[in-house]
C-alpha cells in the first residue's frame, strides 16, 4: 500500500482477452469502468468504488494486474479491495 499499489493474483489473460478475465474481478469488487485505455500492452482502465477512482491496470506480457490509486486518498479503499479479495 504504500505505493498506492495493489497487486491482484488473477488468472492469465493476453492483450486480447483482458476484458473478459477481468469482468468477473469487477463484478466481485463492484468496481464501475468508466474509461478504457488500451497501449501496445498495457490496458489502462479509470474504474470507480463508491467514488474513490482507480486505475484497473493489466500488462499483457508480463501478466501483471493491479489498481493503482489516484491520490493518497485512495489507501483505505485498496486496503479494503484487498480484504474483499482474501475473502
Amino acid at each position: 500500500m504504500e505505493h498506492n499499489l495493489l497487486e491482484i493474483d488473477g488468472p492469465e489473460f493476453d492483450f486480447d482477452s483482458f476484458a473478459n478475465v477481468v469482468a468477473p474481478l469487477l463484478t466481485q469488487l463492484e468496481l464501475q469502468v468508466l474509461e478504457r485505455e488500451l497501449n501496445a500492452d498495457l490496458h489502462v482502465w479509470l474504474v470507480d468504488f463508491e467514488g474513490c477512482r482507480l486505475m484497473l491496470k493489466g500488462e499483457h506480457y508480463s501478466g501483471q494486474l493491479w489498481l493503482e490509486g489516484l491520490d493518497s486518498e485512495a489507501r483505505p479503499t485498496l486496503a479494503y479491495l484487498a480484504t474483499m479479495l482474501q475473502g
